[in-house]
């Protein structure tokens, strides 16, 4: 198993040399570059941010580490991360791009752009668009570390939280876009978030077969925009959420959410958000409740 250790926040570090410096260790201590930000002064905030047909999440968490999963297809993203981090704040620890569609990266391009980037995770799909290719081109010269999705990686967020890849287990780049999503899992203390892309049926249960009912997450963002090609029954059963998010544009041409996955939602009694009616929904969490703010 891969365990990443993101940068630590500007904070964090200079009480670690201040403490190293009181003990006068003999031993040789190496600094990880920090981001600038300040801790936060909450446990943990989950945004799924209002991009219109799209999606796009930034994860806060205590520590004061920032990671963005996806960007929606234009600035909506950008917009809204001026909106919520604090002023000043230029600087991302975690970028993920989930897969080559425009409306999960082409967002990410002006964020690559308006932000310093610490670490970017993504997929060998490169898809066909012309966002596509201006994303990974922009990526190489981010100077950020790149690494690639694999099932069992682990990204160490800060001391009590941690974001597991469940998919792809191999390199995608073959795929079927959609298929190619990289699928995560955010754990904070005993409560979980599941981030799906626009993954498909036959991904989750793959996933229902490999995890089980280690799938258990308090927060599902339902695959696809609400499409019924995801949110297959068996992987819903698995998972369990108590809230399911929809990012969606409001009267998109493609009529997501469908009713059938809504229908199945309200059926088990998950909560359902939805940002093309509610705007930037943010969740939080003490590690061991999760609500809306």
């Amino acid at each position: 198993m891969n365990v990443y250790h993101v940068p630590m926040p500007h904070a964090i570090r200079m009480r670690l040399i201040i403490l190293l410096v009181l003990c006068a260790s003999a031993c040789a201590v190496w600094i990880i570059p920090a981001s600038s930000h300040n801790a936060a002064n909450f446990d943990l905030r989950v945004h799924f941010l209002d991009v219109g047909q799209g999606d796009s999440v930034l994860i806060q968490t205590q520590g004061g580490a920032e990671v963005l999963i996806d960007g929606g297809k234009d600035g909506s993203a950008v917009r809204e991360l001026a909106r919520i981090m604090d002023f000043g704040d230029r600087s991302i620890d975690l970028v993920v791009g989930t897969h080559p569609d425009t409306d999960h990266i082409g967002g990410l391009i002006d964020v690559l752009k308006s932000y310093q980037v610490g670490t970017m995770l993504m997929t060998e799909n490169r898809g066909d668009s012309d966002a596509a290719a201006t994303y990974f081109d922009l990526a190489k010269q981010e100077q950020a570390q790149i690494v690639y999705a694999r099932r069992g990686q682990e990204f160490a967020l800060d001391a009590s939280t941690t974001l597991r890849v469940l998919f792809p287990e191999t390199n995608p780049e073959d795929m079927e876009s959609n298929a190619s999503s990289i699928i995560l899992q955010l754990q904070y203390g005993s409560s979980t978030f599941m981030f799906t892309g626009d993954a498909p049926k036959s991904i989750e249960e793959y996933l229902v077969l490999a995890e089980g009912e280690h799938l258990k997450s308090d927060v599902l963002k339902v695959g696809h925009h609400g499409s019924r090609t995801s949110t297959s029954e068996l992987f819903l059963e698995e998972v369990r959420p108590q809230y399911a998010i929809i990012s969606a544009g409001e009267d998109n041409t493609y009529g997501h959410p469908h009713v059938e996955v809504t229908d199945m939602l309200f059926n088990k009694r998950v909560q359902i958000y939805e940002t093309s009616k509610e705007g930037t929904i943010s969740f939080f969490s003490d590690g061991q409740r999760v609500w809306v703010e």
